[in-house]
């Protein structure tokens, strides 16, 4: 293996992943709308036209002309109708009025709306209190002005975002293609649920969590068989998961340990960019390259996996997508207080909790141990406390890690 950075702080190792994705950013596509939801927005969207595209009526009524208005009774005469639909055609003339629903435009002359249920009618009188140049009209630009700037390449596209593009008769975007995902467990000990367990193996629990995470942010993974702890056979699979796939994720094997083959494989075959990061747990992490893919060997120990991939496995898949958004960043007060006495950044399993003051709190739990994943099943996210040893006392406001979030 050539030289590359190695015991890396966690900052410097996630400008590497940044930089790393934003060479390798994934080509664009053009989808339907009803395909955009959750991709990132490939191309700036200028407005092809204003929104409202016309001045139009907030409400059921009768549009008129507010210069007609004398006082809080005035009698108009009802002159035609507009639904919302085709323009009529219709324009008032001194003291006339229209029926107007919803959405529908106004007539020529007309500038406000008097709403039904305020109004009495007679025939073909209407009887308007006094209401207020302007009333209940939405006018042409007001939301969107023709020209001007609504969606930004970089955005993630949520339902309102598509609702948007499809207000403006966009029938389709340019989004970044979504990346292609391998994922590989591996050592000899791991057997699959539901199969009897030998003394000495265990069942494989990482393949579910990473394909499970990795479906909740949208994607979708494929999982490979299981690796053995055969040098050979490691090189076989992972070069050709790296031919077919955007993204290879593997678990376990990256450490130094005599059946740890992965960073050997991947230093032959492909190009490591750094191995190792002061974090905890998660410290053996691996990002490399091979062939089309980036590659992040994540360790062993399922709790390192679910805060490797929720740092660096999410920041390398925004990145390569060309995401501009930066996740939210959620803060809570802790409960309780904490030493911590090592000096790498670390995250713990906690339970966010909202009281009914309306503050956010992290409720860390106990357990210490990366291997513990019943504590992590009994969490929904991860605390993070900075680099260095310190105490954290009860209220301290703390950075935290949602399993699952935007």
């Amino acid at each position: 293996m050539s030289d590359f950075p190695t015991g890396l702080l966690f900052d410097d190792a996630m400008a590497i992943v940044a930089e790393v994705a934003a060479a390798h950013r994934l080509a664009t596509e053009s989808l339907s709308l009803p395909r955009c939801h959750g991709r990132v927005l490939a191309r700036d969207i200028d407005a092809p036209l204003s929104l409202p595209p016309f001045d139009n009526s907030a409400m059921d009524g009768f549009a008129l002309r507010h210069a007609d208005l004398d006082g809080d009774d005035t009698a108009l005469a009802l002159v035609g109708e507009q639904f919302a639909g085709l323009a009529a055609g219709l324009s008032l003339g001194a003291g006339q009025c229209v029926r107007i629903t919803t959405g529908a435009p106004l007539p020529a002359g007309a500038d406000t709306v008097a709403i039904k249920e305020n109004v009495r009618i007679d025939g073909d009188r209407v009887w308007v209190p006094a209401t207020a140049l302007g009333q209940n009209v939405r006018y042409v630009g007001e939301d969107v002005c023709e020209g001007e700037r609504v969606l930004r390449a970089g955005q993630v596209l949520t339902p309102a975002r598509v609702s948007l593009a499809a207000s403006l008769g966009l029938a389709s975007l340019e989004v970044r293609r979504k990346p292609t995902v391998a994922v590989f467990t591996s050592g000899d000990e791991l057997v699959e649920p539901g199969m009897p367990l030998a003394p000495g193996q265990i069942y494989d629990s990482n393949r579910d969590l990473l394909m499970g995470l990795l479906r909740a942010d949208g994607l979708e993974p494929t999982a490979w068989p299981r690796l053995p702890d055969d040098p050979k056979q490691v090189e076989i699979a992972l070069r050709d998961a790296a031919c077919a796939f955007d993204l290879v994720f593997t678990c376990g094997a990256v450490s130094a340990g005599e059946k740890d083959h992965i960073p050997a494989v991947l230093g032959e075959f492909g190009a490591i960019h750094f191995w190792k990061v002061k974090m905890r747990p998660g410290m053996p992490l691996l990002f490399g390259s091979m062939d089309q893919a980036r590659m992040l060997g994540l360790p062993g120990n399922p709790v390192s996996v679910m805060a490797t991939y929720l740092s660096f496995g999410r920041a390398l898949i925004d990145g390569l997508q060309g995401r501009a958004e930066p996740r939210p960043v959620w803060r809570a007060r802790l409960v309780g207080s904490i030493e911590k006495t090592h000096p790498r950044r670390e995250f713990i399993r906690a339970r966010l909790l909202s009281d009914d003051d309306g503050v956010l709190r992290v409720d860390p739990n106990p357990a210490t141990g990366s291997h513990r994943l019943r504590a992590a099943a009994d969490s929904d996210a991860l605390m993070v406390v900075a680099e260095g040893p310190q105490r954290l006392e009860e209220g301290t406001v703390m950075e935290v890690l949602p399993y699952s979030f935007g």
